[in-house]
């Protein structure tokens, strides 16, 4: 099948021959059809799956279409919500491109950029925004965005925004809009709010899952390091030695940990930058910019700032901190090995990761091979090393938790002669 089978206008056509678009994937073949047909849509993808064109392309063409309608005027017809300023940028960037040769316009409003320059956008008119829910209802609060025209809502990353905390500023955003409209709703996971939200908002949606999330791509090496506590930054160091790693995405659980990573490789003189939270939506672009141009290397990130990340020819990932979400560590190791091409994913394991490790074999269904011929290996004796990892990870023992019922008799004495003591210099 190619785009031309899909019933879409010659103006996008054009624009997707232009950026090299031949051969739709799943999700696409899915979800274009059925959203030109103005049905809602649920679509379970997980980054990668080329949803982002499944929605837009589909949504360019009925906002198309209708502008050739009188006294449509230039309003904001669309609205796509994301949980993460890169992931705006980028949806708003795949936008132009695809409806560069039609009327199509669209806005991105998001945090940490000066609001000034998109409140001239809002007033030259818009038909589509894309969307971070603080920025968004800080103008609708302004009464600078009204939401009383939009046709089509697409909520992506929906799960992430529920991690964020998100959720109920999305459904204050829901309520600001008709009652009747459009609804497509992409999320990776579907935990049971994101479920019942579903069933809230989508009337009859035609519903498709690509690529579940427990499937890690073939093409992608699998390798993990179990680790003496303390070591990971030197077995970081060791690693980039290796000229053959030509670029990586590394991940830490935390943004003061990531400044850190970046911190000790250039003391090594390993090019790289951190991109998160704290950082400027200025200094964000400009270390992913620097990165995607080969400027630099290594690119060091939490998970949330990672969201909208998508880089072609990225040839490994390296998880620095296991995540302790399991779908998590699908979604990063997916970010290598795309548009068929190899790709490795190197995780490091402390003791008190073990525990995260054994959940993500689960999720996989498979045990993640490890490196033993290292500097650094974790004690034989360590905590659930102490269960020989095995090739079924269900065969894992998880750690027991201390019972606290339990009092500790060695204590007691040491109790009375406290209340003892207590009350004999109480009594003085």
């Amino acid at each position: 099948m190619t785009f031309n089978d899909l019933n879409i206008i010659p103006e996008i056509l054009k624009a997707l021959s232009k950026e090299n678009y031949t051969t739709p994937t799943p999700i696409q073949e899915q979800a274009i059809p059925a959203v030109l047909a103005g049905k809602d849509f649920l679509g379970c993808a997980q980054t990668g799956t080329g949803k982002t064109a499944a929605f837009a392309v589909p949504m360019i063409q009925l906002l198309s279409e209708e502008k050739s309608k009188p006294n449509a005027g230039r309003r904001i017809r669309s609205l796509i919500l994301t949980p993460t300023r890169e992931l705006a940028l980028q949806i708003a960037e795949n936008i132009k491109s695809y409806s560069q040769f039609t009327d199509v316009s669209c806005t991105a409003i998001v945090g940490g950029v000066s609001q000034k320059v998109q409140e001239r956008a809002l007033n030259n008119g818009t038909d589509i925004i894309i969307a971070t829910p603080g920025r968004l209802i800080d103008l609708i609060n302004q009464k600078r965005i009204d939401l009383q025209h939009v046709k089509i809502l697409v909520l992506d990353e929906a799960d992430r925004m529920l991690d964020m905390g998100f959720i109920h500023d999305v459904k204050r955003i829901i309520a600001k809009m008709p009652s009747k409209k459009q609804t497509l709703f992409f999320s990776a996971t579907m935990p049971p709010e994101i479920s019942k939200m579903v069933k809230s908002l989508l009337v009859n949606p035609v519903k498709v899952e690509i690529t579940p999330v427990s499937s890690t791509v073939d093409r992608i090496k699998q390798s993990v390091y179990l680790l003496a506590t303390g070591n990971k930054q030197d077995q970081l160091n060791h690693l980039l030695e290796d000229k053959a790693i030509v670029t990586a995405l590394v991940f830490t659980r935390t943004k003061r940990g990531a400044d850190r990573v970046v911190r000790d490789l250039t003391k090594v003189n390993v090019s790289a930058q951190a991109i998160h939270g704290n950082k400027s939506q200025t200094d964000r672009q400009k270390a992913l910019s620097n990165f995607k141009s080969g400027v630099t290397r290594v690119l060091v990130a939490t998970d949330i700032a990672a969201r909208g990340i998508d880089i072609e020819e990225l040839s490994h990932v390296i998880n620095f901190n296991l995540p302790n979400i399991p779908e998590t560590y699908v979604h990063r190791i997916g970010r290598t090995g795309r548009a068929g091409l190899s790709g490795t994913a190197i995780s490091f394991c402390e003791v008190d990761e073990l525990p995260f490790l054994k959940d993500i074999e689960k999720l996989i269904g498979k045990s993640i091979p490890e490196v033993k011929d290292h500097s650094y290996p974790m004690p034989r004796g360590s905590h659930a090393v102490k269960v020989e990892r095995s090739s079924k990870p269900s065969n894992f023992a998880k750690p027991k938790p201390a019972n606290k019922s339990k009092v500790n008799p060695a204590r007691k004495p040491k109790a009375e002669w406290f209340k003892k003591e207590k009350g004999s210099r109480t009594s003085r």
